[in-house]
């Protein structure tokens, strides 16, 4: 129901910002716009902050992997629509989480024996150009070396050619041991000029990657919202009945 109010109106011409009310601290590199995400007890610090106090409504058309990738890289956060069955929205928190990370788990993997067409086809899936050789085709299997679009020319290849005849193996590739801190191992990726470093265990099997464009998207974007292991911060809805499934579930 309408009401009528007995007070004055106002409207915006009304009024009158006055100049000189700040001084030269007011600029906006000083300007914090962190907003506690979770609750927290006075007095505490909140457990996760965003650097924007901006997210992502829970559906379908608007919080997918993408959007979740875009806001965390700008200090906001996702959370990524319910509306699916629950390994699948696992999937994409996953997908997410390892978009982005100071060492990453290699997911773009094949045996040496396998052929250009089957490296062509894990290329298109993934969306990585650079393909590492294992010897179990594992991403944690022995590290023979690598593969990337320089390496090989498509239009004068023979599809059916071993990868091994193409890759460059582990004697002539630059690499670093499992222990390496991020800061020395994007130390060793400038002073080589490599887009990508292979972390190694004692072993020999490949443990991590490091890539040029990680440290490169730090710069750029240094609002991004990380966990501890430098990787982005990303929600999921869920409902009231598929509470306790899907915690165990993102918990893996």
């Amino acid at each position: 129901m309408a009401k009528i109010l007995e007070d004055i109106s106002r409207t915006f011409n009304e009024f009158l910002l006055l100049p000189n009310l700040t001084d030269e601290r007011c600029i906006p590199s000083n300007v914090n716009l962190k907003t506690p995400l979770v609750k927290f007890k006075k007095g505490e610090e909140p457990k996760i902050s965003l650097n924007i106090p901006m997210v992502s409504a829970i559906m379908q058309s608007v919080s997918g992997e993408k959007m979740a990738i875009s806001l965390a890289r700008e200090g906001g956060c996702s959370f990524i629509y319910g509306a699916q069955s629950i390994e699948s929205q696992a999937e994409m928190v996953r997908n997410v989480k390892k978009y982005k990370a100071g060492f990453i788990t290699s997911d773009s993997n094949v045996k040496s024996d396998a052929t250009l067409r089957e490296v062509l086809a894990l290329i298109d899936k993934t969306g990585h150009s650079t393909v590492m050789i294992t010897e179990n085709g594992e991403p944690n299997g022995k590290f023979l070396g690598l593969v990337t679009d320089k390496d090989y020319r498509v239009s004068r290849a023979n599809l059916e050619d071993r990868i091994d005849m193409y890759m460059v193996p582990k004697e002539k590739i630059v690499y670093a041991n499992k222990g390496i801190t991020l800061h020395e191992a994007n130390d060793i990726i400038w002073e080589n000029k490599i887009s990508c470093l292979p972390v190694l265990d004692t072993h020999g099997n490949l443990d991590s990657l490091v890539f040029r464009k990680d440290y490169e998207s730090d710069k750029e974007n240094p609002y991004s919202l990380l966990d501890d292991n430098k990787r982005f911060i990303v929600g999921a809805g869920i409902n009231t009945r598929d509470y306790a499934r899907k915690s165990s579930s993102f918990s893996r």
